[in-house]
């Protein structure tokens, strides 16, 4: 039976003001405190499955490779890394066999390449295939302005030249019991994997909804660049959600690892929230 293991990669901060976008700072502060910057509590929550015969690590988190200033402007807990939480569970880096990455954005990719001894970026799971989709891929090494600044080469090139890079052109069945879908709100092909573990699916979130707060419809981060394609993106699949009693699995809540949706008479909401358990 397959196993499903919470890792988190990073303990950190973001701005409120882009984790909620339009919706203003007098509403979403009363769900989602802030500190006196502004910068609410939040997390990059990787998921490890094992299989017996693979271990599938969806995505890697920021990883260590820029520079001090980068990190203290993040609030980036230095005791907190993949390497650490992986090794907390029982796993090594060449334990992994498949890196599945939602998309490459460098709170997703950046802990796939660590710097050699030579201060060069080489992959950092020796025996692991990465995995994204392609229109993620070609969008990420064309990058347009608005977000060029967290596409980085160092976290690119090196997979592509380690050889063990595959690209994924189109939803469907990965392996039995983990199927793909893409979303193009936040970036283009952005992958959500959907997991049938027992008797529910674990919806892995992603950027898509990254936090529970983020459920209700116009609660859209402002670094989506496609903000009405996001929208009517989240309604179809929370429609799903709250039919299906999905469980979705949120990689950048601080607060909760994973919740349910309900729909109300004002729209759609968290349901319950709770700690994961495969």
């Amino acid at each position: 039976m397959m196993k499903l293991i919470p890792v988190v990669a990073d303990v950190w901060k973001m701005d409120g003001g882009v984790s909620f976008g339009v919706v203003p700072k007098s509403i979403w502060q009363k769900i989602c405190p802030s500190d006196e910057n502004n910068m609410i509590d939040a997390v990059d929550r990787c998921l490890l499955l094992d299989t017996g015969d693979r271990r599938i690590l969806i995505d890697t988190g920021m990883g260590r490779k820029r520079n001090e200033k980068y990190y203290r402007h993040r609030y980036v807990n230095p005791e907190i890394t993949l390497e650490i939480s992986l090794a907390e569970q029982g796993y090594a880096p060449g334990d992994i066999t498949d890196i599945l990455f939602t998309h490459l954005h460098d709170d997703h990719v950046g802990g796939a390449t660590v710097h050699d001894n030579s201060g060069n970026a080489v992959p950092a799971f020796p025996n692991a295939t990465f995995r994204c989709s392609a229109a993620q891929w070609e969008w990420a090494i064309h990058p347009n302005r608005r977000e060029a600044a967290t596409y980085h080469p160092d976290n690119l090139w090196p997979l592509y030249d380690s050889g063990r890079l595959r690209f994924i052109e189109s939803e469907g069945e990965f392996i039995p019991g983990v199927t793909l879908k893409i979303f193009n709100g936040h970036t283009v092909g952005q992958i959500i994997p959907f997991i049938e573990t027992g008797n529910r699916t674990v919806v892995f979130m992603g950027d898509f909804i990254p936090t529970a707060a983020n459920i209700p419809l116009v609660y859209i981060p402002a670094v989506d660049i496609q903000p009405l394609v996001s929208m009517a993106e989240k309604e179809a699949f929370l429609g799903e959600a709250v039919t299906n009693n999905f469980t979705l699995f949120l990689e950048h809540d601080f607060h909760n690892e994973c919740c349910t949706v309900s729909e109300t008479e004002k729209g759609f909401v968290s349901g319950q929230c709770f700690r994961f358990c495969a």
